[in-house]
């Protein structure tokens, strides 16, 4: 079963110095019915203006990945970790038994849009701990990336759940194929261009499909893609 779920049916909010739109209940939006997909909790778009950000702020037991798109972010947490992502660059961390981070544009000219999803762990009880990892862009041109898994690796950021990140830049004409274990999950984001999803479904620029039932996946884009598939239990 494929279900879509079109940009424009996101709750999106402004506060001026941050614009974002929410896929799943989040902050002042709230939907019972739409609380998450498996262990995928929040995925938030976010747009936060120069010189502003989010300020020292507590987590407990979820683990946050965050992709900069565009700009830069700055972070920093109670551990010490004080770094700076930017495209091409993985941000995971895990709250685990309580920390306390900030997210700021350092800059001051250039918005910064970034993508933060939280996944509820598959054990509580953990250390916090934080990393960030680097992955090239050549290599995600018509091929799966998987850049955040379980078992980790090269370029490969590691979190505590049984799930498989991936990014992918699919050139116009270019085709791709995915394949599960039968009982998972699938979560697509388109973040730009359009994509079809076995030869049917249509997916524009920030649209997401949330797929179950569905282990194999034929993935086509008419004029070319940049999308995120996430391999969920």
């Amino acid at each position: 079963m494929i279900s879509v779920y079109k940009a424009q049916s996101r709750y999106s909010t402004d506060h001026g110095w941050l614009k974002s739109s929410f896929s799943f209940s989040f902050a002042e939006y709230y939907d019972p019915a739409n609380m998450g997909f498996g262990p995928l909790r929040v995925f938030n778009d976010d747009v936060v203006q120069p010189l502003t950000g989010f300020g020292p702020h507590p987590h407990r037991e979820m683990e946050i990945v965050s992709i900069v798109l565009k700009g830069e972010l700055e972070h920093k947490d109670s551990t010490g970790r004080q770094e700076v992502i930017r495209p091409g660059d993985v941000q995971r961390m895990s709250a685990g038994t309580g920390i306390i981070h900030s997210e700021m544009n350092p800059s001051a000219s250039q918005e910064v849009n970034f993508l933060q999803l939280w996944f509820e762990p598959a054990e509580y009880g953990l250390a916090p701990s934080y990393e960030q990892t680097a992955y090239d862009p050549d290599q995600m041109v018509n091929r799966l990336l998987p850049v955040v898994s379980r078992e980790g690796g090269e370029q490969i950021a590691r979190i505590h759940q049984d799930l498989t990140l991936y990014l992918s830049r699919l050139e116009p004409g270019a085709a791709l194929t995915f394949e599960q274990e039968a009982g998972r999950r699938i979560y697509l984001f388109v973040i730009e261009g359009d994509l079809a999803v076995n030869g049917e479904t249509a997916l524009a620029k920030r649209d997401a499909a949330r797929i179950t039932d569905t282990p194999k996946l034929s993935l086509t884009s008419p004029s070319g893609a940049f999308f995120m598939l996430i391999d969920l239990p």
